[in-house]
């Protein structure tokens, strides 16, 4: 294994995952934990913390990519930083292997306390095709493609002639119903239209959005009548809404749809977009540890978010977010546990941090997490959304001003909120940016053109 000595020998908070829980667990341990003589220490593979509720407007072009992200070097000054993965950990030996995003070998790191805070990806089912076709819309790099294969796909297809080819070209379709879907879907079509009304080759008609969901319902955050509501508005925007129904095929970009209620073929159709947002899991890199795990692949927690076992909580071991199951003791969660989003990230990272505190160095008193939802708010496009705050159901232009009052707040950083409102200022005055950028798979092709001379031409004789 690779040599440690390049990294602080101090008592290590080893904080696995920058996500939610691990850039606020970093940000208001760090100063408190190096006056204590200690080090706080993130591991992540990416350089920043991801805002995931604003990748549907990102996807959508109503808020810059890097204005959606939180930079670990900019805003964890006091932290040591670990570009990396942590691939296992043995707790019994207060030790984590980290393997290196540089690809160099892998290591172990010592630490005093850990803290879980690894997120989840993807929940993906084996559905033939789906790996090939499909795209998600978990992260800053999928928004980004997403928007620009759509504004692509719209702009070719413009030159092609009317067919099939045209039509798939024209065709996108989202697999789940719950916010991240919703949300997708309504912010493209919205861009969509935008694209269009600028392209005298192409009308609103010619467009095809699908949203296929497995359930009866969509969105099971807000009430059944708001839920209603959406479908019957995204219905009038001229989106297909298919519920109980579910995708059996993806191969070669014909998805093939099945009935759930008795798994009859429900019919078939080509796209060349295809963006899955069924649902997400814990990240698989707790089973490479030593804590328990629960049924369903999280880490096992009380509600002081410490790591807990059948023999009770675990010294020095902590979790908190999606990766966890952290009981709900407002009665609010699903099967007794926190829902897997920010909100309680959030409000849980707060609080862990404050526990590590009082447990390791005797400031102030362990407490335990209890946090009744405010509610839920979705944008539906530009001056369009839902919401139900504190049991009042809102829907249209108030809702979606809900929803942007809710996240500029909720934005970590301050220069961030600022980045974000001062972009929506922007696209009241100057409408959201349609630019496709091309090429960012293959960047050096321009380069790689000019710098190939030309075949000369044999003479004609």
């Amino acid at each position: 294994m690779a040599s440690t000595t390049q990294f602080s020998d101090r008592p290590r908070v080893l904080v696995v995952g920058g996500g939610y829980v691990g850039l606020y667990v970093a940000k208001n341990l760090q100063k408190k934990v190096k006056d204590q003589g200690g080090i706080v220490t993130v591991v992540d593979p990416l350089p920043y913390m991801t805002y995931q509720p604003f990748l549907p407007e990102v996807a959508a072009g109503t808020i810059e990519a890097r204005d959606a992200v939180v930079s670990h070097r900019m805003h964890l000054r006091n932290t040591e930083l670990i570009t990396g993965k942590v691939v296992s950990i043995n707790h019994a030996a207060r030790t984590a292997t980290i393997e290196p995003g540089d690809g160099s070998g892998s290591f172990e790191l010592p630490y005093q306390d850990v803290v879980l805070a690894a997120g989840s990806i993807t929940r993906t089912f084996p559905i033939p095709g789906l790996a090939e076709a499909g795209i998600g819309m978990k992260t800053i790099e999928e928004a980004v493609a997403t928007r620009n294969h759509v504004l692509e796909r719209i702009e070719s297809a413009s030159l092609m002639p009317a067919g099939p080819e045209r039509e798939r070209a024209l065709t996108f379709v989202v697999v789940g119903g719950g916010f991240a879907g919703i949300e997708t879907l309504t912010e493209l079509e919205d861009m969509a239209r935008d694209a269009v009304r600028i392209n005298d080759r192409l009308r609103r008609e010619d467009l095809r959005f699908v949203l296929i969901e497995a359930m009866g319902r969509v969105m099971p955050e807000v009430k059944p009548d708001q839920a209603e509501w959406v479908v019957a508005s995204m219905r009038e925007r001229g989106i297909e809404v298919l519920l109980n129904t579910s995708l059996a095929s993806a191969e070669d970009g014909v998805l093939k749809l099945i009935n759930m209620a008795d798994k009859s073929p429900a019919g078939e159709f080509g796209t060349d977009t295809l963006i899955w947002t069924a649902g997400v899991q814990a990240n698989p890199m707790v089973r490479a540890t030593d804590f328990p795990i629960d049924d369903r692949g999280r880490v096992r927690a009380n509600a002081e978010l410490r790591i807990t076992g059948d023999d009770g909580p675990l010294d020095g071991a902590w979790a908190a977010g999606d990766v966890s199951a952290v009981p709900d003791l407002s009665g609010g969660g699903v099967g007794g546990f926190c829902v897997p989003n920010a909100q309680h990230a959030v409000r849980q990272a707060k609080l862990l941090a404050k526990n590590i505190l009082a447990a390791r160095y005797g400031v102030g008193s362990v407490e335990e997490y209890n946090h009744k939802s405010l509610g839920a708010v979705a944008g539906l496009g530009q001056y369009k959304g839902v919401a139900n705050i504190m049991g009042f159901g809102m829907k249209g232009f108030p809702a979606w001003l809900a929803h942007r009052g809710y996240h500029g707040l909720a934005m970590p950083m301050f220069e961030r909120k600022f980045r974000v409102v001062s972009g929506w200022l922007l696209n009241v005055t100057y409408g959201r940016d349609l630019t496709d950028l091309r090429n960012l798979k293959d960047p050096r092709g321009a380069f790689r053109t000019a710098a190939t001379p030309a075949k000369k031409k044999e003479a004609v004789k």
